[in-house]
């Protein structure tokens, strides 16, 4: 299997090329690392949100953009589909890597966490990375330093200047994208994290709206949350039959039903305090080979078209 860090990176060089056509900007901190920003300073856009996407799966699936509705507005929709959601989703999109110093507080997802290697999903996938460079994106509000470079280099054994980090804030148009972009992920996530093998989930689909862009971090980061539990739909091929499909979508979450606004206020926004059965597609397909489909879950039209005040 080819490195996923040296797949992402030939993507980052492409972010780097088209940076003025994509409204998104790069430049080297002091200790010789790379940051590209997609969306503190610069606007970023639809192609950078998707590009983005794609690095963050380390070029292992594809995403794409389209219009939608709903309550009668029309809302735009993200959809992601893979044939590698073990190593696409769960070894390099999924947001694992909590990039904090004492300078720097930020949400890491991407192949730079195969090289690290440490969470549980790469003992099951049995995927462990290794490349001289490498892309980590962080979800944050704040300016990436150079402590957070060097934390990324010390775990990943790389040079600083193989650090490629790539930031954006949740209130953005990126993160809007990136976040609906989730859905598959997600999906595959629940279903593994329910005792099912990864390596039987053959091909992944996801399709959630995108957000519209909020004024602050919370309030987009309930939006971008409620967009996936109330309106992203998934569908799953997956080899062998189980008798755990069921609790795959939101809707089987004791907590289901309520907007994530109000989860995380009552919580006091302690995301360690949010039930893991939260964080799911609304509604899934299972479709096993040469056996049975199964159908779980509802979308919730009237709670998004709350949510993002339409």
């Amino acid at each position: 299997m080819e490195s996923l860090n040296r797949m992402a990176i030939e993507l980052v060089d492409e972010a780097l090329e088209y940076a003025e056509e994509l409204n998104i900007g790069g430049y080297d901190l002091d200790n010789e690392a790379t940051v590209l920003d997609f969306g503190l300073e610069f606007a970023g856009g639809i192609e950078a949100g998707l590009l983005l996407t794609e690095i963050q799966t380390a070029g292992m699936a594809t995403p794409s953009h389209d219009l939608g509705e709903l309550g009668g507005a029309p809302v735009p929709f993200v959809e992601l589909s893979t044939d590698q959601p073990a190593l696409s989703l769960l070894c390099s999109q999924k947001a694992g890597w909590e990039l904090t110093t004492e300078d720097f507080e930020g949400l890491g997802s991407g192949p730079a966490r195969a090289l690290v290697a440490e969470e549980s999903e790469f003992r099951r996938v049995g995927y462990t990375d290794a490349f001289d460079l490498t892309a980590l994106a962080v979800e944050t509000d704040q300016d990436p330093t150079e402590a957070a470079a060097e934390q990324v280099a010390d775990l990943a054994e790389v040079e600083t200047s193989g650090v490629f980090l790539l930031a954006y804030p949740t209130a953005s148009h990126v993160g809007s994208i990136t976040n609906a972009a989730r859905t598959a992920e997600l999906a595959t996530f629940r279903l593994s994290e329910l005792g099912y093998d990864p390596m039987d989930i053959v091909s992944a689909t996801g399709r959630a709206p995108v957000a519209p862009v909020a004024g602050d971090e919370r309030t987009a980061i309930a939006r971008t949350n409620d967009a996936i539990a109330y309106g992203g739909t998934a569908h799953l091929t997956v080899r062998e039959d189980a008798d755990v499909f069921d609790s795959v979508p939101s809707t089987a979450a004791e907590g289901h039903g309520r907007p994530f606004g109000e989860i995380f206020d009552d919580l006091e926004w302690d995301f360690t305090e949010v039930p893991s059965d939260l964080f799911a597609p609304a509604k899934v397909t299972v479709d096993v080979i040469g056996g049975p489909t199964y159908v779980y879950g509802e979308t919730d039209e009237e709670l998004l078209v709350e949510s993002f005040d339409l």
